[in-house]
């Protein structure tokens, strides 16, 4: 089978991960990274024995897939400049800034019969799909992703660059519609919110409740899901997770097994089989922009409050 030549296009602290990771894969030829730095472009590329460009046009016909890891304003410009030159992307969360700009690219995929999947990272972490088989009905799902700031984020506020990977395992768990947004958020840093609180009420009446901070000292990623006999709590960072239950008058808890996996790793060789396969990926287009859709609506109720 010949491989699939894969290009990376962007190579700060996170595309550079992707490069790394992509180098490591066998059913794969990595054969380019592209970066407006060029200086970078040419650091990363030595380390990995691969060809570096300043102009992501030149992988135009050199590449089966990218991996677009650039600022969230770039994602459309790039991300349709290839869909039309017949290359499948996965696309770094969230999808476009846009909900108008990532319906013009699910078309032009849909029209060419290409893959779009969206970083929604979390989808691959080992405790996400190891609790899938202790959930039933949901009531209440408290979240909780909290960090310090970093200035290579600096085009969007915490609910595009943080709490959105809530809002898409929310979604998915639910798979229904919100039916009401309840939000606040503060400005401390940023010209945008950096601390950002929501409600999300669903059809069935259950409630997600969701913070995300990035002017918080200590790493907190954490996800409790409360049904009518258990809850389940789940922590991102070490990919863990237990469920309690109620037994007599005592609440038990137990560990659920996990083989740990790098979620990354797991998030590229997803995108490599749909893109060879055609296969539907877990976050594709539709969900990216399912999650873009709750996530703007929630920044536009904050706006009010971060003034």
């Amino acid at each position: 089978m010949e491989k699939l030549k894969i290009g990376v296009i962007g190579v700060g602290h996170l595309g550079s991960i992707h490069a790394k990771v992509y180098s490591r894969l066998d059913n794969i030829k990595l054969i380019g990274i592209c970066d407006c730095n060029l200086e970078r472009a040419i650091e990363i590329g030595k380390k990995y024995h691969i060809a570096s460009y300043s102009d992501y046009e030149d992988l135009f016909d050199k590449v089966d897939a990218v991996s677009i890891v650039v600022p969230t304003s770039l994602h459309y410009n790039i991300a349709k400049d290839f869909l039309n030159h017949n290359i499948h992307v996965l696309i770094e969360k969230p999808i476009t800034k846009t909900l108008s700009e990532a319906d013009e690219l699910i078309s032009i995929a849909k029209d060419k019969n290409l893959i779009i999947q969206v970083g929604h990272i979390e989808r691959f972490n080992s405790a996400v799909l190891a609790i899938e088989p202790y959930l039933k009905k949901p009531k209440f799902i408290e979240c909780q992703r909290l960090g310090p700031y970093h200035k290579r984020v600096q085009d969007v506020g915490v609910v595009l660059d943080l709490m959105i990977h809530d809002i898409d395992i929310v979604l998915g768990l639910m798979e229904q519609d919100v039916v009401n947004i309840e939000a606040v958020g503060l400005s401390t840093i940023s010209n945008y919110e950096d601390v950002a609180n929501v409600r999300l009420t669903f059809q069935d009446g259950t409630i997600a409740d969701i913070t995300a901070s990035r002017v918080t000292k200590d790493v907190v990623r954490k996800m409790r899901i409360f049904q009518e006999d258990s809850y389940v709590s789940l922590d991102y960072v070490t990919q863990e997770a237990a469920i309690f239950k109620k037994t007599g008058d005592k609440i038990i808890g137990e560990k659920i097994k996990i083989r740990k996996k790098e979620p990354l790793k797991k998030e590229l060789k997803s995108f490599i089989e749909c893109a060879r396969t055609g296969k539907r990926p877990i976050v594709s287009g539709i969900e990216g922009r399912r999650a873009l859709q709750v996530a703007l609506e929630i920044v536009e109720k904050i706006k009010p409050s971060t003034r």
